[in-house]
């Protein structure tokens, strides 16, 4: 009896200990921009089990410079994931990070972009490219992007006007009748692979238009999202965006989404709030950092870390009753 005992108590210690959101294998954010950057530097602790998949279409500053020269995918938002990852500053990270100053031709170039549209131009493919920069700054997480093909985000006005470029679709006044790529390019088949492999997808924060979107508008990639078993967490931004988007209620955003890739609604989207609280899919709690307009890393993984664990223990019953 006392051997039973013993073990019943154990085996209660260890269900209690345990903590879901620890044991992943697998994790994929998807966006771009500052917010994707952000996410995975949150949870970089989780090192070769995180996958980051960047937007690759952003037209501005020396990323547009470079792609409208070079006709080559955007390296801005890849670069900046990349330095996000980072953990032991070198030499190297800081002229990763370098930006040009002066009225050159490489004036507000960063060398980051330059370095890895060289490697580009060396290597078979960009992902071979990124690895190699992976490598030489000790960044564990993978980073991919969305397609290494060339392509621009296109928008379609509610009096048909074609609205070419991220940029430009960030400035448009009402949200667009419909969104598409130009080219079309297929998805990065290893970002696919880490969809299909993910046991948690994260969407955002970031420009909904032109950050989260576009990595959607892939066919392939937003079918491996719509057949994936993983649970889906969206991140909603701290503040109002200055697009179409800033004026759209987060309700509104889920509809046109739904209605431009036909996906269902994320099991949990995380919504600021000083006050914690969950409101059907929508979980509120304290994100925010004191000293800047991002989200707080430690908050932000502390609050993925209990949400994810809530979803695992909700469909706990339904998973035993199959």
């Amino acid at each position: 009896m006392a051997l039973v005992k013993n073990t019943t108590v154990l085996t209660s210690n260890a269900i209690a200990a345990t903590n879901p959101f620890d044991e992943l294998d697998k994790v994929v954010a998807i966006g771009g921009g500052h917010g994707l950057g952000r996410v995975l530097s949150a949870l970089n602790h989780l090192e070769d089990r995180l996958t980051g998949i960047v937007t690759t279409t952003d037209n501005g500053g020396s990323t547009g410079r470079l792609r409208e020269s070079e006709d080559c995918i955007a390296w801005g938002d890849l670069r900046n994931c990349i330095h996000q990852l980072i953990t032991q500053p070198t030499i190297a990270s800081l002229m990763f990070e370098y930006r040009f100053a002066g009225d050159s031709d490489v004036a507000n170039h960063n060398l980051g972009n330059l370095m890895l549209l060289a490697l580009d131009k060396m290597s078979v493919r960009p992902l071979d490219a990124i690895n190699l920069i992976r490598e030489m700054l000790h960044v564990k997480s993978f980073i991919v992007p969305m397609s290494e093909h060339p392509t621009h985000l296109v928008a379609q006005a509610h009096d048909n006007e074609r609205i070419f470029g991220e940029i430009s679709v960030d400035k448009m006044c009402k949200m667009p009748k419909h969104l598409s790529l130009e080219p079309h390019v297929p998805a990065t088949p290893e970002a696919i692979d880490a969809i299909n492999k993910a046991q948690l997808l994260l969407i955002g924060p970031g420009s909904f238009l032109t950050s989260l979107m576009p990595p959607l508008l892939l066919p392939e990639l937003r079918d491996a999202i719509a057949n994936s078993s993983a649970k889906k967490i969206f991140i909603a931004n701290l503040i109002k965006e200055n697009s179409p988007a800033g004026q759209a209620s987060k309700n509104e955003l889920l509809e046109w989404t739904r209605q431009a890739t036909a996906l269902a609604v994320p099991d949990a989207i995380l919504v600021h709030s000083n006050k914690e609280k969950i409101v059907g899919p929508y979980h509120f709690c304290d994100i925010a950092s004191t000293t800047s307009h991002y989200h707080h890393r430690e908050k932000l993984r502390a609050a993925v870390s209990k949400i994810y664990n809530r979803l695992v223990e909700s469909s706990a019953p339904l998973m035993a009753s199959k």
